[in-house]
């Protein structure tokens, strides 16, 4: 099985993907009365709304670092607090964060390709259909997270039945949106006993413009360099450009991210969207056709089956520069396709016959299964 480590002993914060040595962790007070009747006076943290866009929000103060405890003391106030901070953004750092498995996942695909609709339903899915099949569950990591998911994304589609704005692009501050991050759990056996096993998964939605040009995905070059893994959206109605694919190609291949015979290492799943649009050109027998074994070990053998499908639908598309692109390029890289609603939009809203999903699950457990987070069956 496939492997990703990372450069050095250094972790990555799950919303700005800086690298730091865990050391530099730093804490924020916990804001309540501590045992000598002192409270620190709440303050507008200036380092959290200059890297992540918070606006108008105070909180406790922060100090550090002191980060390979899981607990401090403020100097301030003399109260102990377990909120640690990261040294570069200031976001409030997960429970489990470096206890934990922590894999960054990076979604980019042009405009328009259906990035923020299949996240949608990809994380519904994980939180129920899949996750039973799994015996796993899907929690957010924070309340920002939870609010956000269930407000601007999953309430928005499921409940309101409206399609999602694109997505902003970060090239201006005030655009600037912290990556969806949640904690994947499930149990495994492991050495003849079943353990729980963790896995903190944070979401980073690129906008199609940022991509666009060497120039703009500057923007994005530090979420793409930490990502452990990519999810690249394939619009089947805009093919058969690969100006994004280029893009990303280039950042990483600078970012060094290369194995020992030069090809990028990171595992890229290139996602075909908008699979029900396409029924026309599939076989009866198509593995696209099926829907996937749901055992709860994923099924290698479904998914090399769907990933030449997908070759040949590619090539059908006038897709075959993606295909060469890969195969000269990165050394761990497989093709899936989906629908995440199932069926054509009715303007700006979801059809009639409502919310579908055929396969949106497949390349994110594919990722895990690379990682050892989700067991699977069979080999490559």
């Amino acid at each position: 099985m496939f492997r990703l480590r990372r450069r050095s002993a250094d972790v990555a914060c799950p919303y700005c993907y800086e690298q730091f040595d865990p050391s530099a962790i730093g804490f924020r007070c916990n804001g309540r009365i501590s045992p000598t009747q002192q409270r620190c006076r709440r303050t507008r943290d200036v380092v959290l709304q200059e890297r992540m866009g918070v606006r108008d929000e105070v909180g406790p103060p922060f100090f550090g670092p002191d980060g390979r405890g899981s607990k401090a003391v403020c100097p301030d106030c003399a109260g102990e607090t377990t909120y640690r901070i990261c040294p570069a953004c200031h976001m409030t750092l997960p429970v489990q964060f470096g206890v934990v498995e922590s894999r960054m996942i990076a979604m980019v695909g042009a405009r328009m390709s259906g990035k923020s609709v299949y996240m949608t339903v990809l994380l519904h899915e994980l939180r129920n259909q899949v996750g039973a099949a799994y015996g796993a569950s899907l929690m957010s990591s924070d309340d920002n997270t939870l609010h956000r998911f269930l407000d601007g994304y999953q309430d928005r589609l499921y409940r309101d039945g409206q399609l999602l704005p694109g997505t902003q692009s970060a090239g201006a501050t005030d655009n600037r949106v912290a990556p969806l991050v949640f904690r994947f759990a499930l149990r495994r056996r492991v050495r003849f006993r079943e353990r729980p096993m963790h896995t903190l998964l944070s979401f980073f939605d690129t906008a199609g413009e940022d991509l666009a040009s060497s120039e703009s995905v500057g923007v994005n070059s530090r979420y793409l360099a930490a990502a452990d893994g990519i999810i690249l959206m394939v619009d089947p109605l805009q093919l058969p450009g690969v100006n994004e694919l280029n893009t990303v190609t280039d950042l990483l291949l600078a970012q060094n991210r290369t194995d020992s015979s030069g090809r990028i290492r990171i595992p890229v799943a290139v996602v075909v969207s908008k699979l029900d649009t396409l029924t026309q050109l599939l076989d009866r027998g198509s593995p696209l056709r099926a829907q996937p074994p749901m055992d709860g070990r994923f099924d290698v053998e479904d998914s090399r089956n769907v990933h030449q499908e997908v070759r040949q639908l590619l090539k059908k598309l006038e897709g075959t520069a993606i295909d060469r692109l890969m195969e000269n390029t990165y050394s761990r890289f497989r093709y899936f396709g989906v629908s995440a609603l199932g069926a054509a939009p009715a303007g700006a809203r979801v059809a009639a016959t409502g919310i579908q999903p055929y396969r949106v699950a497949d390349p994110l457990l594919w990722l895990l299964s690379e990682f050892g987070s989700v067991p699977r069956t069979g080999r490559d």
